[in-house]
């Protein structure tokens, strides 16, 4: 029972990782759509008339263009992007069978249909099915929920058949071979069953998205407060993709094509020259709006009062470490260095926290703040609100963001002095005798090591000392989780190291923490995550040269 659980975490924590690529680039695809779009808009060009020019229109277009490429194209990304994720080894190999896999899905999926006579221009066959255009193919339009599908399944094949032996006169079919064969034919079977299921299947999303659609400016509260509450444990991506991607977060018609989940009808109306309907705007009350409000007012209000809280001869010291979490969150959208300084210090602190950015996602969406897109930080600001022209009310949030910026300084300056809790500078510094025997075992564990290297044994004996990645030290912190031997995997997502270890009383917390890390979730004896920061790719890619893991 505990291994079965073990394993679930690690393939949620692994699947919800595997979103980040596709999603990256589709938050930079959104940039570029949004200041290609409005800057080649009548709107702006009117009045500003040097746009009009013939090389800016080209320009601003095929930014628009180019910003296309992942909307368009996004479920294919995403049953790449799974396998590609989720593989230990042979990565590529995932990737391509991920795609080979969606294509022999969706050529089934036409096959089913054609055989059966639906007629692909009737319109209750095309409502009942979902018919669509699929990478050219007439198909069902399974979007997220069928491209996750086919990674998983793909993923599974790439594990079972990567070293699959054939016979001597099939020989050639055999190994990395044969993933891409068995993806074909499992998906293709799979791609049978598929009109069979999807239209029930789908019946029941679109009764989820209309009870959430009845909720009102709640259905955004709910969504906005359990995705911080997620975030700890890393399964906030899972909640946020079904939102932003499938028809849990709305659906409608827009410029004649009918398009599914927030993210994707806010895209589509980027690229339509018609008003909004409501489909679209009551769906955007999911993304980046409704974050605004925190990141780029609470959380700042909550870094300086943790500042003026601290002890003074300790603010210089932590001076850096908060300012560099206030413009991860204000510029990139990224919020764990800051909320890990206080999550596991009062645990209750962070639900209010978690409440008050879902009260930051009503609030824009009763006050009609039209934005979107998915980070919540200054550039979603300016490009997808100011650019976009006053009725996005984009003057809105400067006045949202300073009243959460008060609220977040006061209750957490109130919180920390009332409850006296240890927020960054207000720990009590060691005693000299502590000090001193720290010093001392260190210096005997690295005699300890020196002698293991010397003798060639010890987990890190071929680890180049002097290895750090940006200002973490990678041989220290490897030794702080409990050197190579103690990993079984090692992978990251945005800010954090997500690792399934032999034992996790072996990783040292208070060790990773004095190396930089912002804070260690225990999920269980064997799941641990380590919050690193912006930077944590670098750290990975150090660690992944010392430890034979993929």
């Amino acid at each position: 029972m505990q291994k079965t659980k073990a394993a679930l975490w690690e393939f949620l924590q692994g699947l919800g990782k595997t979103f980040m690529l596709p999603v990256a680039l589709l938050a930079f695809c959104g940039i570029m759509l949004g200041i290609g779009s409005s800057l080649s808009s009548d709107a702006v060009t009117d009045n500003v008339a040097f746009l009009k020019g013939e090389g800016f229109h080209l320009v601003f277009t095929w930014m628009a263009n180019t910003g296309l490429v992942a909307f368009t194209f996004l479920p294919v990304l995403f049953a790449m992007a799974i396998p590609l994720g989720l593989a230990r080894e042979d990565k590529g190999v995932a990737a391509f069978s991920g795609f080979v896999g969606f294509v022999a899905m969706n050529l089934a999926v036409n096959f089913y249909l054609t055989a059966k006579g639906v007629d692909f221009e009737d319109e209750k066959a095309i409502e009942h099915y979902g018919i669509a255009d699929v990478l050219g193919v007439q198909s069902i339009d399974t979007g997220l929920l069928g491209a996750v599908a086919v990674g998983i399944v793909v993923s599974l094949l790439h594990r079972r058949f990567r070293t699959q032996r054939m016979p001597d006169a099939l020989a050639f079919f055999g190994g990395l071979r044969f993933v891409p064969i068995v993806s074909a034919l499992v998906l293709s079977v799979l791609g049978l069953l598929i009109p069979l299921v999807w239209p029930t299947f789908n019946g029941w999303i679109n009764a989820v998205g209309r009870g959430i659609g009845h909720t009102g400016v709640f259905g955004p509260f709910f969504f906005g407060m359990g995705e911080v509450l997620l975030r700890p444990i890393g399964l906030h991506h899972i909640l946020v993709a079904m939102f932003r991607f499938t028809d849990v977060g709305g659906s409608g018609t827009v410029c004649g094509d009918h398009v599914s989940g927030a993210l994707n009808l806010f895209y589509a109306q980027l690229d339509c020259s018609a008003a909004p309907g409501s489909a679209v705007t009551d769906a955007t009350h999911f993304l980046s709006q409704g974050k605004m409000a925190a990141y780029l007012g609470g959380l700042p209000g909550a870094a300086l009062a943790m500042y003026h809280c601290a002890k003074r001869r300790m603010r210089p010291e932590i001076k850096a470490l908060l300012v560099s979490g206030v413009v991860a969150c204000v510029v990139g959208g990224i919020t764990e260095p800051l909320e890990f300084l206080f999550l596991f210090v009062a645990p209750w602190l962070y639900v209010v926290h978690a409440v008050l950015v879902g009260l930051g996602f009503l609030t824009a969406a009763v006050l009609g703040v039209f934005i979107g897109n998915t980070d919540g930080n200054v550039i979603d600001w300016l490009v997808f609100g100011v650019l976009q022209g006053s009725t996005t009310k984009w003057y809105l949030v400067p006045v949202i963001a300073a009243v959460w910026f008060a609220a977040y300084y006061f209750l957490f300056r109130w919180a920390i002095t009332r409850f006296d809790l240890k927020t960054p500078g207000r720990e009590e510094p060691p005693t000299d005798e502590e000090e001193a025997a720290r010093e001392h075992g260190e210096a005997g564990r690295g005699d300890g090591d020196r002698a293991g290297e010397a003798s060639g044994s010890g987990p890190l004996a071929q680890a180049p000392r002097e290895l750090v990645a940006g200002k973490y030290d990678a041989v220290a912190v490897l030794e702080a989780i409990g050197g190579a031997g103690n990993i079984r995997s090692l992978d990251n997502c945005i800010t954090r190291l997500r690792m399934t270890v032999a034992d996790a009383e072996q990783v040292d917390e208070a060790r990773l923490k004095k190396l930089g890390a912002v804070g260690v979730v225990k999920l269980d004896g064997h799941n641990v995550q380590v919050v690193i920061g912006p930077q944590v790719q670098s750290l990975k890619d150090a660690l992944a040269t010392m430890i034979p893991v993929g």
